[in-house]
Parts: structure tokens; sequence; C-alpha cells
């Protein structure tokens, strides 16, 4: 933890011990010497390659592509940069995928990069859907950013519409209680991609959804699934 340099370090660690009715527990103290912390965090975060025609791009950076779809997104409080294999699995089946026109459905939005690529990459309109208010927050400010428009809400205010593609990239125990509901969401002969399920928890979820789905075969990154399916 960082402390002021005037805080009385020892003072603080007895009243936390003694708050959780613990020992107090051995520790030691460094000097921390004062930097650019936004530079040093920054320089953490370079552009994303999802394929030769989409990139994440932070904002602080020069595209390493300009003629390709770059996404200026920066990290935030939401989930979704592109960094993580969850991501990386959705974006590129977006960029396989969309042809142009497509109804998009994010469903478990973070900050709505998944809502924003299809936008970029040519699909017609986006919804997106988070149950963390700061993540709507977070995604409306992205899209102003990505100059795209896109409609963000919480589940209670979830159009009561279908789609031609729904994504949840969430985690596999949502997954397994949302199937009915996102398959739903889903026109007939559109698309659902789950993501968020580690690897031995694909043939589980391929069963669950097979119930509206013809599913297709898992595809793996990083001990990290995507499901597909069309909707029967």
């Amino acid at each position: 933890m960082l402390f002021d340099e005037a805080a009385d370090v020892a003072l603080l660690i007895a009243a936390a011990a003694n708050a959780c009715q613990l020992a107090i527990p051995a520790y030691t103290q460094e000097k921390v010497e004062e930097q650019d912390w936004v530079r040093m965090t920054r320089a953490q975060f370079d552009p994303i390659r999802i394929s030769d025609r989409l990139w994440i791009t932070p904002t602080w950076h020069q595209p390493c592509a300009p003629d390709a779809i770059n996404l200026q997104l920066d990290p935030g409080p939401a989930f979704g940069t592109g960094s993580h294999p969850t991501t990386r699995l959705c974006l590129q089946w977006l960029d396989a995928n969309i042809r142009g026109g497509e109804s998009v459905l994010d469903y478990g939005c973070g900050s709505g990069i998944l809502a924003i690529a299809a936008l970029k990459l040519g699909a017609a309109s986006a919804v997106g859907v988070d149950i963390d208010a700061q993540a709507v927050r977070s995604s409306l400010d992205n899209a102003s950013q990505n100059n795209v428009v896109a409609h963000f809400c919480l589940p209670d205010a979830d159009p009561e519409a279908t789609y031609d593609v729904v994504l949840a990239n969430i985690l596999a125990n949502p997954l397994r209680m949302l199937g009915n509901l996102l398959a739903s969401h889903v026109k007939t002969g559109g698309k659902i991609v789950l993501s968020g399920i580690l690897a031995e928890q694909a043939e589980e979820l391929s069963a669950i959804y097979t119930q509206w789905f013809e599913m297709d075969a898992p595809v793996f990154d990083e001990g990290w699934t995507r499901l597909t399916g069309t909707r029967r």
C-alpha cells in the first residue's frame, strides 16, 4: 500500500489488524520516489492487433496501421480492452463474420468494445447491455470517442427485440442461467457468440445451448473458449 510520507504507518497497520482481529503482521517500508504515474501506466498499453484490418489503439498512440479499422479505446473501469483472450476471440469472430447491415446485441458489454467494433466493421445497429451502470457510461463514452452511435443500457431497459448476432462475453455460470434469455434475442438463422468460458467448460456449455442452436466446434485461445451457433 502507498501512504503519505507523514503517515504513521505502524499505527495504521495496527488499527487494520485490530479491525480484522488479527495479530500485527510483519512488514517492511520503503520510500517510493515521485514519478509520472500516468505516463508509466500508459506505457503498459500498446496497440493490439486483432487482424490485418482491425486494431485496438489507445488514444495516446498513433495507429500502427493507419489504413486499418482502429478502435480508440483507453483502459478504464469496465472490462474489455482487447488484450484478454475472451475479448480477442469475439473480436476475431466479428472481423471474420460481419458482412454489413447486421443488428447486434452485446450482452454484458463492459467497455462496449464488441458493439463498437461491430459498428466499425459495418453492422447497421448495436445494443449493449450490462448490469453495471459504470460500464454503461463507459460504453457510451467509448462509442462517442469512436464516432459511432450505439444504445447501451441496464438489463431492465433491455429492448425486447431479436438480432442477427448476439454476443455474450461473460462467464460460464451466468451463461448457464441466461441461455433461454439470450436465445430469445436471436433471430431464426441468426448467430450467437459466447465467450468467458474456460476450455474445460466448453463441452458442458455447448450441450446446454444445443437446445436452441446448431453449435459449431469450439475455438480455444490460452485456455479460454469461444462457442458459436446458429439459431434454429
